[in-house]
């Protein structure tokens, strides 16, 4: 009677301790889509955090080189996260090859976290974009993208992080999880 008495306990703390354990890590994953959710870090935190090429495109207005950098070609799904403070900023549904070797997307996934500034740089008037919550320089805007929007968000893959839609959940990005389900197979790579 003694041992079933104690079988039963140990079998009550055990489910306890799973529904206690399974409530915990829920509690981990947190959506994230605020702006004020994602802390900046210091300039001297952002030279140790970032490679010189992320530091030079995000912190001094840099470009990196076209063809040759991490995202102008990739077609899996997912989300692309500023750098810096992982607000989110674009989709793999908007991106498109536009040829440029640089990602190019038709529109933010997030309006309220990109901001557009006059670019008077290099003797030319352009549209820049920016992050803003870590006032990080992505790239730029043109007129010239696929309708209906005829827009090309042309931003440098070191102002990015790209996270594959299959781990949104792991990153906390819960609230992007339902754009990417029954999304067809990714398109191989030029």
């Amino acid at each position: 009677m003694i041992t079933l008495l104690a079988g039963l306990v140990l079998a009550v703390l055990i489910t306890g301790g799973i529904v206690w354990w399974s409530h915990a890590q829920d509690k981990k994953i947190a959506p994230k889509t605020h702006p004020d959710e994602f802390p900046v870090p210091s300039v001297a935190e952002l030279r140790h955090k970032l490679n010189p090429e992320q530091f030079h495109v995000t912190r001094e207005n840099g470009t990196e080189t076209a063809f040759h950098n991490a995202h102008w070609d990739n077609r899996k799904p997912g989300l692309y996260v500023d750098i810096i403070t992982n607000e989110p900023l674009f989709s793999s549904l908007d991106k498109y090859d536009a040829g440029t070797g640089f990602p190019s997307f038709t529109k933010p996934i997030a309006p309220e976290h990109v901001v557009e500034k006059v670019d008077n740089s290099y003797n030319m008037v352009r549209t820049e974009v920016r992050a803003k919550k870590s006032d990080s320089h992505l790239g730029h805007v043109f007129d010239d993208g696929p309708p209906p929007l005829n827009r090309r968000y042309s931003v440098n893959s070191a102002a990015l992080r790209f996270v594959p839609a299959e781990k949104l959940r792991v990153e906390g990005f819960l609230d992007f999880i339902p754009l990417f389900r029954a999304q067809p197979a990714a398109t191989p790579a030029k």
